[in-house]
């Protein structure tokens, strides 16, 4: 369980991540997905589970995955232009 919510809390930064690589769209998609995910996990933390591929289910894994492809695209942009990502912290 506590894997899960490391991988929610970075899926929570997501959004910020896509604004910092001016993708406002996919920003406003994983908000959108943010919201049926955390709805998701607490239903399955406080009341029973809902059946698989229900829209909370499918917004639950499509928010995970989207943020796993917004941190590698972030970690891709830090490698491709480090002398941007040095001077915008001095």
């Amino acid at each position: 369980m506590g894997i899960i919510i490391m991988f929610m809390l970075l899926a929570t930064v997501t959004p910020f991540i896509f604004l910092y690589l001016k993708r406002t769209v996919l920003a406003v998609v994983q908000s959108i997905l943010l919201v049926g995910m955390w709805v998701y996990f607490f239903e399955v933390a406080f009341a029973t589970a809902p059946a698989a591929f229900t829209v909370t289910w499918t917004m639950f894994y499509l928010c995970l995955i989207v943020a796993e492809v917004a941190w590698v695209m972030f970690i891709i942009s830090l490698v491709k232009h480090p002398a941007e990502f040095n001077k915008s912290f001095q």
